[in-house]
C-alpha cells in the first residue's frame, strides 16, 4: 500500500494525505479522521525516515563505544537504545575507539549520517571531540571534556570512601590494578585513590591492562609480590581473573588478600565470593546521556549542569 492508496480511499489528494500523517495540526479534524481510518484499513504506515528527512533530520542517533570487550559498555548501550526508542529515534551501535585518524575520519563521516552521538570514548583527544561536536550534537560518557556535556558513574568518589575504609579496617599497604592505557578515568581513579591514602598508606600502582580475565590472571604473581594486602581493580572482569589465579597460587581471598572492584557487572559470578564491588548502574549512565542529547536535539542547547554525575554506592562486602 502507498500513500496514493489511502489518499484515494480518504477521498483527499496525495499532499493532504501527507500533511494529516506528518503535520496533523495543519489539517481540519475531519479529514484527518478519514485519512486515520484510510490509512488503518489498508495497513499503511508512516515511514519514519522519511518523515524525519522531511523535517532536515534523519531520525537515527549514534552510541558509540571503543570495545565490546569491556562490559561495562553493554549496560550503557543497552540503557541508551531504551531513551532513543522513547523519544522516537533509532539508535545504532558503532564501536569506534577513536585514537588512530582512520577511526576519526569514519566518525566524521558518520556525524554525516546521524542526528547526534552518545560517545563513550577514553582515550580520544579533547581537541577532536570538540571538533566533531561541532558538526553534530554529542555527550561524552564516563570521560569529560572542556565545553562538551557529559554523564559520568562517579567511581572517583566512591573509591576514595573504599579507600578510607580499607585503610580504618587496617590496611597499610593497597595495590591498584589500572584499566586501558591512556584512559581518561582510569588516571582519575588513580588519584582519588592515591589521594585518599595520603601519608596514611602505602600504594602500589600496576597496568595499565586491558579490562578482561585474563589480564587478572597473568598479574595475580606480581600482585602477591607486592605484598599488599588489599587490591583494588579497574573492572570486575580483572576481579574474576585474579581470583581464579590466586586460588591456583594460594593465597585465601579475604584472608590472606582482600579484593574490591571499581564495579558489580559480574555481579552473578563475584557475588558470594568475599569481593567487595561499587554499584555501577551503567544501564542509568546510558539512559541519562541519551535524554541529554534527545533534550539538546529538541532545544539546540547544552543541558545545565553540563556535566552529570552518576552516584556509586559500595554494592556488597566489606573493607
Amino acid at each position: 500500500m502507498t500513500l496514493a492508496d489511502v489518499a484515494a480511499l480518504a477521498g483527499v489528494s496525495k499532499a493532504t494525505a501527507s500533511r494529516a500523517m506528518n503535520q496533523p495540526q495543519l489539517v481540519a479534524p475531519e479529514t484527518r479522521r478519514r485519512v486515520e481510518e484510510a490509512a488503518t484499513t489498508l495497513g499503511f504506515s508512516v515511514n519514519r525516515a522519511a518523515r524525519a528527512l522531511a523535517k532536515g533530520s534523519t531520525g537515527l542517533v549514534s552510541i558509540v563505544v571503543p570495545t565490546l570487550e569491556n562490559t561495562f559498555f553493554t549496560p550503557i548501550i543497552q540503557g541508551a537504545q531504551r531513551a532513543a526508542e522513547a523519544g522516537d529515534l533509532h539508535a545504532t551501535v558503532a564501536v569506534l575507539p577513536g585514537e588512530t585518524e582512520a577511526e576519526r575520519e569514519r566518525l566524521v563521516r558518520l556525524a554525516d549520517q546521524v542526528d547526534g552521538f552518545v560517545l563513550a570514548s577514553p582515550r580520544s583527544s579533547g581537541t577532536f571531540l570538540r571538533t566533531l561536536s561541532e558538526r553534530k550534537p554529542l555527550v561524552t560518557v564516563d570521560r569529560q571534556v572542556d565545553g562538551l556535556p557529559s554523564v559520568i558513574a562517579d567511581t572517583p568518589k566512591a573509591l576514595s570512601g573504599l579507600v578510607s575504609g580499607l585503610i580504618d579496617a587496617g590496611h597499610t599497604r593497597i595495590a591498584y590494578v589500572g584499566g586501558p592505557e591512556g584512559s581518561w578515568m582510569d588516571a582519575r581513579r588513580v588519584h582519588a585513590i592515591e589521594a585518599a591514602a595520603g601519608d596514611s598508606c602505602d600504594v602500589v600502582v600496576l597496568g595499565p591492562v586491558p579490562p578482561v580475565f585474563r589480564s587478572g590472571v597473568a598479574l595475580a604473581r606480581e600482585l602477591v609480590a607486592t605484598r599488599a594486602t588489599a587490591v583494588i581493580v579497574y573492572a570486575s572482569a580483572i576481579a574474576l581473573g585474579l581470583l581464579f589465579a590466586l586460588e591456583r597460587e594460594g593465597v585465601a581471598v579475604p584472608g590472606d588478600l582482600t579484593i574490591a572492584s571499581a564495579d558489580d557487572l559480574a555481579v552473578g559470578l563475584l557475588e558470594g565470593l568475599g569481593v567487595t564491588a561499587l554499584h555501577v548502574d551503567a544501564d542509568r549512565v546510558g539512559e541519562t546521556a541519551m535524554a541529554t542529547l534527545l533534550t539538546m536535539l529538541s532545544t539546540g542547547s547544552a543541558p545545565a549542569p553540563l556535566h552529570q554525575r552518576v552516584a556509586v554506592p559500595l554494592h556488597w562486602g566489606s573493607p
